[in-house]
């Protein structure tokens, strides 16, 4: 991917601003410069911002609708009734349930959970699972991570004598459902100060209020926060305000004291004996959650997840590895078949989206393909698959633009759809596929800026090599927890030069693996690229190029630090 590369120099004004806050924190002036970018600039909120507190966390209580949602679980419990959890079948549906499920165990025995099979029910909830819960006798459902817009479904159910209480993050309607109780931030008529929540985050938010008015201490929530950590990570949601309280205790907790199903996945990951981040959840720990619900049934992840034994848990998940190893099979072979189309299809080349359709893909990896066009093509893309009689699929986009919004241009031709600003399923019938495709196409070629239709690296600081010591790489760790709107720094240095030890690595001789020299300094900096062997060529010929990159710690050698590069160019005067 060729990249665009942005840069701001900081003005006279930021530059003094940094050097005054680096003073009173004690830290380099690049790394309050990093702080000052992100709105944090006195001493107390640099403090708040690398030790984020649990009391910190907002009111549950201000959110719509829960005192009502708490009374009616109270209400339940008190009158026996039968409850199920319920939700959807990725990694923020399975770890929800999971973390109400087991918390409300604790207390009450009454009580199933539910994930609809992808594949025979679809998204969200589905009359099969309502008919179930009525015969199993079941008073009140609690749905996470969907329902905001099953208005038919929840009317049925109302019907069947079945009370809901809908855990959502996804984008309303204008009609809300005709549930007991709607929590959900981002509801029009919201109270609540935080917005951005995952559908496990508002899950947390009823078990937090329900143990608040029970009179239950906190303490008692705190194994649960490894839930929301994986979940906020794998939903791609900003991991600032309320979200980063809670993946940065939810990350401590699975370092420390995982879960037996957590502890399980770590294991299969190879992963045990390293400190977990971020990027081990997006890349490791999600994957593996969400294949059960891909490739199967989500249940087994939930079933893995709520697991106390070890030695079942680590049999579970060698099984959702199995699953696992079976997607990436079918991912490679239908993203191939999707550049395919791409390379043969003139109509597609000249648009600034994608949407493709091909009735034999797998309808649980469309997403997947979705996100890998996205990276590939930069441009927003929509996958569809067939399903029964009707298309379905989803759609993914690029930094800055709302594929909801160009989703929704389209409703009135769609059978169903939901999601945010990044992600969106999406149903119509077979026959509306060409009308859908050109009337998306034209929304997005008229909506999306210039801007938006080209991969960019945000470098937010210049520096020479003398300026990255170890001090610099220890003090960055503690601006993790990493993701949307809390990025990792990306740093720039010119003039860099091949020390004469750099080598093309790889089982495929697909990455690289450097060391570096700058022109300013005799400082000799380890770094590595991934999938950038097409560079090595010029590095080896002993001009001058400029690096963007992350300052990392080398996993193999503690301490030391590392470089992870993201772009290499030549440099201006190599030209």
């Amino acid at each position: 991917m060729h990249f665009k590369w942005n840069y701001e120099p900081p003005t006279s004004d930021r530059h003094a601003a940094a050097k005054e806050l680096a003073d009173k924190i004690g830290m380099s002036p690049i790394l309050a410069d990093l702080l000052i970018q992100r709105g944090i600039k006195t001493e107390s909120a640099a403090k708040r911002f690398f030790r984020p507190m649990l009391n910190e966390l907002i009111d549950p209580f201000l959110m719509n609708d829960m005192d009502v949602a708490v009374d009616r679980l109270n209400d339940a419990m008190g009158r026996k009734e039968r409850i199920m959890v319920y939700g959807d079948y990725d990694v923020d549906g399975c770890t929800a349930v999971a973390l109400v499920y087991k918390f409300l165990q604790q207390f009450y025995s009454n009580m199933e959970y539910y994930i609809p099979d992808r594949y025979e029910e679809g998204y969200g909830i589905s009359r099969k699972a309502l008919d179930y819960a009525a015969e199993q006798g079941v008073k009140l459902i609690i749905v996470l991570d969907c329902g905001i817009k099953a208005i038919g479904e929840i009317d049925y159910a109302r019907q069947l004598g079945i009370d809901f209480i809908v855990c959502d993050h996804h984008v309303p309607d204008d009609e809300l459902p005709e549930a007991v109780a709607i929590l959900n931030p981002k509801r029009e008529d919201s109270t609540y100060p935080f917005k951005h929540l995952c559908g496990c985050g508002v899950g947390f938010k009823f078990m937090q209020a329900f143990a608040k008015n029970n009179g239950i201490p906190f303490s008692r929530l705190i194994p649960l926060l490894e839930f929301c950590a994986v979940s906020i990570a794998a939903d791609i949601v900003p991991v600032t305000g309320e979200n980063r309280i809670l993946a940065f205790h939810g990350l401590k907790q699975l370092n420390q004291n995982p879960s037996t199903g957590l502890k399980a996945i770590i294991d299969i990951c190879g992963l045990t004996g390293r400190e977990l981040t971020m990027s081990d959840i997006i890349f490791k720990i999600g994957p593996r959650i969400n294949a059960s619900g891909r490739m199967q049934n989500g249940t087994d992840a939930v079933d893995l997840l709520v697991e106390r034994d070890l030695q079942k848990a680590l049999t579970a998940a060698a099984h959702i590895n199995e699953q696992n190893e079976r997607r990436k099979d079918v991912d490679k072979q239908m993203t191939e078949e999707a550049n395919q189309i791409i390379e043969k299809l003139e109509s597609q080349k000249h648009q600034a989206s994608i949407v493709l359709y091909d009735e034999n893909w797998k309808k649980g990896v469309v997403g997947i393909v979705a996100s890998r066009m996205t990276e590939m093509y930069y441009r927003p893309t929509v996958v569809l698959t067939r399903s029964g009689e009707h298309a379905t699929g989803s759609a993914r986009s690029v930094a800055g633009y709302d594929i909801y919004d160009a989703v929704k241009s389209c409703r009135d031709i769609l059978e169903n759809f939901g999601g945010h600003t990044y992600a969106v399923g999406l149903t119509l019938k077979i026959e509306n596929i060409p009308e859908f495709r050109r009337r998306f196409q034209e929304y997005v070629n008229t909506h999306i800026q210039p801007e938006q239709t080209e991969a960019t690296l945000e470098i937010e600081e210049m520096v020479d090599f003398k300026d990255i010591t170890k001090k610099l790489m220890n003090d960055l760790k503690k601006f993790a927890p990493h993701g949307p709107d809390n990025p990792k720094p990306l740093f720039c240095t010119r003039n860099v030069y091949d020390y004469g030890t750099s080598k093309v690595v790889g089982r495929q001789q697909e990455h690289i693996k450097l060391e570096l020299v700058d022109s300013r300094s005799s400082n000799v900096m380890n770094g590595i690229a991934f999938g950038q062997s097409q560079a090595a060529r010029y590095i080896k010929s002993k001009r001058s190029f400029d690096i963007v990159y992350t300052i990392e710690e080398n996993s193999y050698k503690r301490n030391e630090v590392q470089l992870q590069i993201e772009d290499i160019k030549p440099s201006a005067n190599e030209n």
